[in-house]
């Protein structure tokens, strides 16, 4: 392969302008404060717990940010390997200014001080935004977030709804949906018109996206009001579910939640596959993984029942990668993704690209969202993921099949640009529209 083509297209690639479609940005402080914001990310905290930093250390209640990269800090040796430090070496150099190969307990503090004025500097927010040339950035919402205090149209609501679907039979959970909703969850009507008004809300805020992480056993089917609102009624009289109540409930908000979708024009975004609470002795963040018992084949009659809804859909397991390619494949509703979690490395990007963009439709492809807490990450995760898309541009399609380089960019634009502004379109005022 001609590294000087895939040069010529990575150029081209890294001048576009974006949206990125999932984040978990809190737009009311988006920036990091400090590096501990960025040390304290997760993909950080838990290599450096699996190196053997004990939690204890990273999580000390009342620890300051200072003293958390302190500790953090003599971790970084072991995973100078990984992409996740390359991240990390990237936001340093680029944003902080710092001119070494490697984070040390020499040379730490240093960098924290001069990240500290980077980041305290006015306007930070602002240029971080021009260097990630992100024009806008979508949001994970709790149900009841008021959706207030900023700019709706460049950060972009999402409704998720993992505490809906998993915990409505907890009293907290029942609680807040009273206050945000303004009625009870007691009876299944009353709890669909409770759902209505959520719905109602986050599209009155610009919302372009509903959303849910699913565990792999999870298998949607539609339910009978009459079998869930006995349900209902056992716990308005303080009578906790069972397993098998509790995912007869789940399967049954789930279900609503698609039906809205279907009735407000709103994609759901579905990202299959985690098993929460594997390693409950892990870090915040990293005790949870995947297992191979997860099969889009549960979720077929879904796709079959709503033909009007988009679903993109993110996989967690590499090996989960060729059964979306097929599904996306045949079902006009299915879209590919992004490479999420523990997929967005390159060894696993690199073949799933490839199989996506050798079998789906250009325009059912998704090609990348960073999953980030904080817009520093923006530009590495992107970057990385450019690279990788440069490469399968030049040898599958420049090399491969004798396409001009400038088709190979447009392609590229496509699953990176255009499709984000095609499966998420932008909403007119009324309800759907």
């Amino acid at each position: 392969m001609s590294q000087a083509l895939v040069q010529r297209l990575q150029s081209e690639l890294d001048q576009l302008w974006l949206v990125d479609p999932h984040t978990h940005i809190n737009p009311l402080q988006a920036p990091s404060r400090t590096l501990a914001d960025i040390l304290g990310y997760h993909y950080y905290t838990e290599l450096a717990h699996s190196a053997g930093i004990p939690r204890e250390q990273i999580e000390e209640p009342g620890l300051s940010p200072r003293d958390k990269v302190g500790r953090i800090v003599p971790g970084l040796a072991a995973i100078e390997n990984t992409v996740q430090h390359s991240w990390l070496l990237e936001i340093c150099r680029d944003l902080f200014g710092f001119e070494h190969d490697r984070i040390h307990e020499s040379n730490w503090e240093r960098l924290y001080d001069q990240s500290l004025a980077i980041l305290a500097s006015p306007g930070w927010e602002r240029e971080i935004l021009q260097r990630s040339r992100l024009t806008g950035v979508f949001l994970t919402n709790d149900f009841d977030d008021p959706l207030a205090g900023f700019d709706t149209s460049f950060y972009i609501p999402c409704l998720r709804t993992d505490d809906l679907v998993f915990r409505l039979s907890q009293p907290e959970t029942r609680q807040r949906f009273r206050q945000a909703t303004g009625g009870e969850a007691w009876e299944v009507d009353s709890l669909r018109e409770g759902i209505r008004k959520l719905f109602a809300h986050f599209l009155s805020h610009n919302a372009r996206a509903c959303a849910i992480s699913l565990p792999p056993d999870f298998a949607p089917a539609a339910v009978s009001s009459s079998v869930v609102e006995p349900l209902l009624g056992a716990l308005r009289h303080g009578r906790p579910l069972s397993a098998s109540e509790q995912g007869i409930l789940s399967r049954f908000v789930f279900w609503s939640l698609a039906e809205e979708c279907a009735e407000a024009h709103l994609p759901f975004d579905l990202m299959i596959g985690v098993n929460r609470r594997v390693y409950p002795a892990g870090v915040y963040q990293g005790q949870d993984l995947f297992d191979s018992r997860c099969s889009l084949s549960a979720y077929a009659g879904l796709f079959n029942a709503f033909p009007r809804v988009t679903f993109p859909v993110s996989v967690l397991a590499h090996g989960v990668n060729q059964e979306l390619v097929s599904y996306a494949w045949i079902f006009p509703n299915v879209v590919t993704s992004s490479h999420w979690w523990y997929s967005n490395i390159p060894a696993y990007i690199e073949p799933d690209l490839r199989a996506r963009l050798q079998a789906v439709p250009q325009t059912k492809q998704i090609g990348y969202y960073s999953d980030m807490y904080k817009l520093e990450f923006a530009k590495p995760k992107f970057g990385m993921f450019r690279r990788v898309l440069a490469r399968v541009l030049a040898e599958d399609f420049v090399m491969g099949r004798g396409w001009s380089e400038t088709s190979a960019v447009a392609l590229g634009k496509t699953i990176l640009c255009d499709n984000t502004e095609r499966i998420f379109p932008r909403r007119g005022p009324g309800r759907g529209t």
